[in-house]
C-alpha cells in the first residue's frame, strides 16, 4: 500500500515514531531512526500488514532484505507471503560464494553481495529496505538479482526521502513506501 492510496494515518503513525537525528553519520545528513517503529508492537504490526498488502495477489517466491534494517522488516514479510527471505548483505558477510556489486550512496561508496545461489531464473522477489533515499542500494540490490536472472517484482521502504530522488533510481519497477519525508 503506498500512501497514494489514501493511508495517511499510518503515515502519520510512522513520522510520529520516528526520530531524526541531525549530522549521523556525517555533518549535513539527518539520520531517520526507524527503531522506535519496532520497538512499538502495534505499530511494527500495521507497517508488515500494509506491506503485506502491497503485494496481496502478486506471486512471490523471495523477500529480499538488504542489511541491515531490511531484514527487520524483511523476514516477517516474507512469512506472510509465505515466501523465502534472501540476505542482501555487506561484502565478506556471507559465508558461501557470492556476487558482488559497488555502488554509491548519498555519502559514501558501498559493497553489497548475495550467495550466487540465492535465487533461480524466473523467481518473482521483493526488495525491502527501511528507507528510500537516492535509491543506490535498491538499484545494486536488483542489479544483483537481476544478474542471477530473478524477476523483479516490487521494492518496499518504510519512509521514503523525496527530495534524494531514489524513486527514479528504480524506474520500470513498482515502489511502495509508506511515509515520505
Amino acid at each position: 500500500m503506498e500512501i497514494e492510496d489514501g493511508d495517511t494515518s499510518l503515515e502519520d503513525l510512522i513520522k510520529s515514531r520516528v526520530k531524526t537525528i541531525p549530522d549521523v553519520p556525517i555533518p549535513g545528513i539527518l539520520f531517520r531512526d526507524i527503531t522506535p517503529l519496532i520497538g512499538e508492537f502495534s505499530v511494527f504490526q500495521q507497517i508488515v500488514s500494509a506491506s503485506v498488502r502491497a503485494y496481496r495477489g502478486t506471486v512471490v517466491d523471495y523477500v529480499a532484505g538488504i542489511e541491515a534494517r531490511g531484514f527487520i522488516f524483511g523476514t516477517p514479510l516474507a512469512l506472510q507471503l509465505n515466501a523465502g527471505f534472501i540476505p542482501i548483505r555487506r561484502a565478506g558477510k556471507l559465508p558461501r560464494p557470492t556476487i558482488a556489486t559497488s555502488y554509491t550512496q548519498s555519502y559514501a561508496t558501498s559493497t553489497i553481495e548475495l550467495h550466487i545461489d540465492a535465487v533461480q531464473a524466473g523467481q518473482k522477489v521483493v526488495v525491502i529496505d527501511d528507507v528510500l533515499s537516492s535509491g543506490g542500494t535498491a538499484a545494486a540490490a536488483i542489479s544483483l538479482l537481476e544478474k542471477l536472472g530473478a524477476e523483479v517484482v516490487g521494492a518496499t521502504f518504510v519512509i521514503e526521502l523525496t527530495s534524494l530522488g531514489g524513486r527514479a533510481r528504480l524506474n520500470g519497477y513498482p515502489v511502495h513506501t509508506l511515509a515520505r519525508y
